[in-house]
């Protein structure tokens, strides 16, 4: 025995002796995982056709479908505003709590006007003057003992005054702030004593009922919605599912392709808050009678879609073409009919023949 041949028995010896040793503790790892690899391969059982893998069918019959489109919106305050003085002044008054409830026309603050109450009040006494000095002109007038220019100067005068009067009202009416509307008053930004300007912020003040959802959706489908449109939304955290109604459309589709809308929901409860997401969910393309299939039976391919029926104990693929989408099923609009039954299971080990055995059998209702 040459040198070569005896290194190579040697070799060999070693791997058998190591073999020997290392298989006790391979086994439970080899047995795992050839144990999976036939998992992954599906059940199968050895009949007179060969080996036959075990689905799930799925029997089409006729339901009623509807592409349904989920989107993220917020809540937003029937009307919104902050509220401030139309005039300039120092702040002596404050009516309002924070977060309280009030009604429209409700004196909210106050800011000085006893200049303006002076000339209201000085231009009263004028008026009064006015008026009796416009009584005896008139008299005289009807005597024919003064012209009737002189009753005429008179006559405007009065009315000069009158104006003035309704002018510094009107000042006056500036430093009173009213709410605009029925509504919630938020937390004020200042107190009494400040000075304050037309655009000094006094509190936010916002109307919860009705309340306003705004979202977004392809331009897509701005065909089939339009104002009254129904929809529904969640808010995190409650349980309940709120319906509203598109009630105002945006002309303008923006970069995303998307289109804005609103809908509104009564909240007569008033339980919901404005600054709050919301799903919204939209049901269009009604369809009352489809044939629809499950998403995961659906084969996508480089020549289109397919999926795979069973017709006499095997499996064969079909073309199909389809339509409206689901989160869970798929439109069958041309390749199959009524009462074929689509395999939903092992779709990654069929075949062209392949003998298949229902494990289970699903008919859509």
């Amino acid at each position: 025995m040459n040198k070569g041949l005896r290194i190579t028995v040697t070799v060999l010896i070693i791997i058998l002796i190591g073999g020997t040793i290392a298989y006790p503790k391979l086994k439970p790892f080899l047995s795992s995982k050839i144990k999976k690899d036939m998992q992954a391969a599906g059940p199968v059982r050895q009949g007179g056709g060969g080996q036959k893998l075990f689905v799930t069918g799925y029997v089409l019959e006729p339901t009623g479908m509807s592409e349904i489109v989920n989107t993220i919106g917020t809540t937003q305050p029937d009307e919104e505003v902050d509220l401030s003085f139309e005039t300039s002044g120092k702040l002596v008054n404050i009516f309002f709590k924070e977060g309280v409830k009030v009604k429209k026309g409700d004196l909210l603050a106050k800011i000085n006007d006893r200049p303006l109450q002076a000339q209201l009040e000085k231009l009263l006494v004028q008026k009064k003057l006015s008026e009796a000095k416009e009584f005896r002109q008139r008299s005289l007038l009807d005597k024919d003992a003064i012209s009737q220019e002189s009753y005429d100067q008179i006559q405007t005068d009065l009315q000069v005054i009158n104006a003035d009067i309704n002018l510094v009202k009107a000042r006056i009416s500036e430093t009173e702030m009213r709410a605009p509307f029925e509504g919630y008053i938020g937390l004020r930004y200042l107190s009494e004593g400040a000075y304050v300007s037309p655009s000094t912020k006094i509190a936010r003040f916002v109307k919860l009922s009705p309340l306003k959802i705004e979202f977004a959706i392809s331009e897509k489908y701005t065909s089939e919605v339009r104002v009254g449109y129904p929809v529904t939304f969640k808010i995190d955290g409650i349980d309940n599912l709120f319906n509203a109604e598109v009630y105002a459309i945006d002309t303008k589709i923006d970069q995303l392709k998307m289109v804005v809308m609103r809908a509104l929901y009564p909240n007569s409860k008033e339980e919901l808050k404005s600054g709050r997401y919301a799903s919204v969910t939209l049901e269009l393309s009604k369809i009352d009678s489809a044939l629809a299939i499950p998403s995961e039976a659906l084969i996508s391919e480089m020549e289109g879609e397919m999926v795979f029926v069973y017709r006499g104990g095997k499996a064969y693929s079909v073309k199909v073409n389809t339509g409206l989408r689901t989160e869970a099923k798929i439109q069958v609009t041309n390749g199959l009919k009524t009462g074929d039954t689509v395999i939903v299971t092992g779709i990654l080990q069929l075949r062209q023949g392949l003998p298949v055995q229902f494990d289970s059998v699903i008919v859509n209702k």
